[in-house]
């Protein structure tokens, strides 16, 4: 049962300006949210991926860039199984990192609130300096599947780079 608090923060659905507008962002691309009383554990404070959507509990949440990755993970998961929820596999995981950085660039959200000092095993720091260099794990993962032009060969074709996101969604 949701506590009183969490009944009146799922009323108004995002009350953090923050997440609302991280929120309409997945809305926009696709990314089914909604906010959601969740029981229980979840792999990440307040976020839960069900059936190619995010569940966020507003109360339960601690860093709204959390859900640019998991969105991450809904977006690069194999359309053809879309119910599998997060894969396991490691280039999954290296692109739904250079998408919700693009991502987090696109809505002008600071890397260090994507990579925030509570995730990424530590190793957050390492992340934006390795953007920041460009230095783009991830990026091979989602120019294969069409989704952006790796920067070496953009330049080649007078396309515009990764960050920059042709789509949003593997199709």
């Amino acid at each position: 049962m949701a506590t009183p608090e969490a009944t009146e923060l799922l009323a108004d659905e995002f009350a953090d300006p923050m997440v609302g507008r991280i929120v309409a962002f997945l809305r926009r691309v696709g990314i089914p949210v909604e906010a959601a009383s969740l029981e229980g554990e979840t792999f990440l404070p307040g976020i839960a991926v069900e059936a190619g959507a995010l569940k966020v509990d507003p109360v339960r949440l601690i860093w709204p860039g959390d859900l640019l990755h998991e969105a991450g993970h809904v977006a690069v998961s194999d359309p053809a199984r879309p119910d599998e929820g997060v894969s396991d596999d490691p280039g999954e995981e290296m692109a739904a990192i250079a998408w919700s950085y693009a991502a987090a660039l696109e809505i002008g959200l600071p890397p260090d609130i994507l990579f925030h000092a509570g995730g990424y095993r530590g190793g957050a720091r390492a992340l934006i300096e390795n953007f920041a260099e460009g230095g783009y794990v991830g990026v091979p993962m989602l120019a294969m599947w069409r989704l952006t032009h790796e920067p070496h060969r953009a330049k080649a074709m007078g396309a515009r780079p990764y960050p920059h996101m042709l789509a949003w969604r593997r199709t």
